[in-house]
């Protein structure tokens, strides 16, 4: 992840906002993606269309607060005794919502909801008394809603089975169409903290599938089969580091930098609220695909397996293709065509070997992911990964673009 610090000055003027993230942030979002980790040991053991269902009800829940604190401490730096006790009162509910995960459907659901009324409490006294009048101004606005939806989930955690679901649908509608039922001007997206932010997210989120792989290789013998197995899961978890990484996450930075503040907002939205969930689920899946395979690589896999392994990849390729939607970056049907092609692989696995089903997958994203960089290269785009333009040879690459380089030169 890198920041455009040239363009931040009046950012770093604003009065209580932030540029960069700050370590209590980083620590705050180690115990959100305590969550990650527990949605996918759910999965991981009882997986299941319904437990799907359950796992990506709660997900949103979890997530759209969550992108709520990200907007906070964008307006609100940590810097004072006060704010950091109320972000350590919101991480503490955050990790009770995750430990409250596996029984949230099995039994009670009391813990999960009076941890996520916690969190929505948190966050908006913590927006109201610390933001600017702008933004103590919009969260008022949202409130309301906001408070329906923390009711709406402790209601839920009272009521039994199909009644609980209900309520809780009803609390992630509410949730992701608050946005569009109250007006929003007031808030302030500053990009470089606010992409930096999501980024980590990401790149935490995507260490569960390492977790994934060695948490179940307890007890196993490490022949030579089982390491290959083990570094084909890494590769994989690699595929979908540099597919958001490579460039989509610096694009993402740019195209919001590049907009009057004014309008930050809706796309911010879009590519980090909505688009961010289907990739995230795609990482929950792809890690609980890799710990039902990693250890029984030599066999076939379960449908279960098969389909969570193909369809957690493809999930994060459509979450890639939404977010360049809503950002209007480059190809976003590129990724819907590699995230179909990437689950018609799911067959592979069940009819043969897991780990034949890893090498199809490892070779059909990352082949996707390549071509899309190798445009992206010739059409003079780059990356903090890919070539700085500084570097000898990004010059000499620059110049090759140009027309200006001898034949003798490029050999």
């Amino acid at each position: 992840m890198t920041s455009d610090m040239s363009g931040s000055t009046a950012e770093m003027a604003a009065e209580g906002g932030q540029v960069r993230v700050s370590t209590l942030e980083l620590f705050f979002d180690l115990v959100f993606v305590f969550t990650i980790t527990q949605l996918t040991h759910v999965f991981t053991h009882h997986p299941g269309w319904v437990e799907l269902g359950h796992v990506a009800l709660m997900f949103v829940i979890i997530w759209w607060m969550y992108s709520g604190f990200v907007y906070l401490t964008n307006e609100v730096a940590p810097k004072s005794t006060s704010r950091r006790t109320f972000l350590l009162v919101g991480m503490f509910g955050f990790f009770v919502l995750a430990i409250s995960i596996p029984g949230a459907f099995q039994g009670s659901g009391l813990a999960f909801g009076l941890a996520y009324f916690l969190v929505n409490t948190v966050h908006t006294a913590m927006f109201a008394t610390s933001g600017s009048a702008g933004a103590t101004s919009a969260i008022l606005r949202l409130a309301p809603l906001n408070l329906l939806s923390a009711l709406l989930v402790m209601a839920g955690g009272l009521a039994e089975d199909r009644m609980r679901t209900l309520l809780w649908v009803i609390a992630v509608l509410t949730q992701v169409l608050s946005p569009n039922l109250v007006r929003t001007e007031g808030f302030v997206v500053r990009p470089s903290h606010f992409c930096e932010r999501h980024g980590l997210v990401v790149i935490i989120a995507l260490g569960e599938s390492v977790v994934a792989i060695g948490a179940n290789l307890s007890g196993q013998d490490l022949t030579v089969g089982l390491v290959a197995i083990v570094a084909l899961g890494l590769t994989l978890g690699y595929v979908l580091w540099w597919a958001y990484f490579g460039f989509d996450d610096e694009r993402g930075e740019h195209a919001l930098a590049a907009l009057p503040e004014a309008q930050r907002v809706r796309p911010a939205v879009l590519a980090y609220g909505y688009a961010l969930i289907v990739l995230l689920l795609g990482i929950i899946l792809t890690a609980a695909g890799l710990a039902m395979t990693i250890a029984h690589g030599d066999q076939p896999a379960s449908k279960a397996a098969a389909l969570s392994l193909s369809g957690g990849v493809a999930l994060f390729l459509l979450g890639q293709c939404a977010f360049r939607l809503a950002l209007r970056l480059p190809r976003p049907w590129w990724r819907l065509v590699a995230a179909a092609c990437v689950l018609a692989t799911a067959p592979v696995g069940i009819a043969w070997v897991a780990w034949g089903q890893l090498v199809v997958l490892i070779v059909v994203a990352y082949g996707f992911v390549i071509a899309d960089d190798v445009i992206s290269i010739r059409t003079g785009e780059d990356s903090w990964y890919v070539i700085p333009a500084e570097s000898p040879f990004g010059r000499l690459l620059a110049r090759y673009r140009n027309g200006s380089v001898t034949g003798n030169q490029q050999s």
